[in-house]
């Protein structure tokens, strides 16, 4: 996640907004998995992209009235507070997060609409696979073939989703020629990986997976 974020920071504008929005796809798709929370990494740009607000704990709109709790706090603290039939990690910084002396909400959260004044506009929906283009072909320009590799490692059905029924199908889905053709220029499906999702020729042909076959297959 953290190169992601860092190559659409460096190639994009300081003032084009779907990079804010392009983030908050980022880690709503990060969420879905059960790993730490990773935004520390990436903080800095998360401010600058208005992707992240900061204030002072103060300025909470519950400060008043939790005080004590508030004061309390000494060191990083998420401040959902979860039901018992509620998964925790499913929205767990909806209600912001505190890393003392800051409050942080991101944005589209509950606490971001809370704080962030009538006039903010909410993150735009975007398709998962849209993101990783961009991702990928600023990437490629960096020459991160790692990169570029470790999402294409993911496989269609995270990041295309749905349920194409066909290879041809999958093949005239909106984004996914143009992330073929990242790979294929840059090899990306043959580096070498640390951490590799992708099957090797004799497990696709023991899965027997068009699907999977065709997205892994590149000539």
């Amino acid at each position: 996640m953290q190169g992601a974020v860092e190559v659409l920071d460096r190639h994009f504008p300081a003032d084009d907004q779907r990079v804010r929005d392009w983030i908050v796809a980022l880690f709503a798709f990060q969420d879905g998995y059960d790993c730490s929370l990773t935004q520390h990494r990436v903080l800095d740009i998360l401010l600058r992209r208005g992707h992240t607000l900061r204030f002072p704990v103060s300025e909470h709109p519950d400060y008043a009235r939790r005080r004590a709790y508030f004061d309390g706090i000494g060191e990083f603290t998420t401040l959902r507070e979860f039901g018992e039939d509620e998964v925790e990690f499913a929205g767990e910084l909806e209600d912001g997060y505190v890393d003392p002396p800051w409050l942080y909400c991101e944005a589209g959260s509950a606490l971001w609409r809370r704080m962030a004044g009538p006039d903010a506009v909410p993150p735009r929906a975007v398709r998962l696979l849209d993101v990783v283009v961009a991702v990928a072909e600023a990437a490629e320009r960096d020459g991160d073939v790692e990169l570029i590799a470790l999402w294409w490692a993911l496989g269609h059905e995270a990041l295309v989703g749905g349920c194409p029924l066909s290879a041809e199908e999958l093949a005239a889905t909106p984004g996914v020629q143009e992330l073929r053709a990242v790979v294929r220029r840059t090899g990306a499906h043959q580096a070498k990986l640390w951490y590799d999702l992708r099957p090797d020729d004799d497990a696709l042909d023991q899965m027997d997976d068009e699907l999977s076959t065709w997205w892994y297959r590149i000539d």
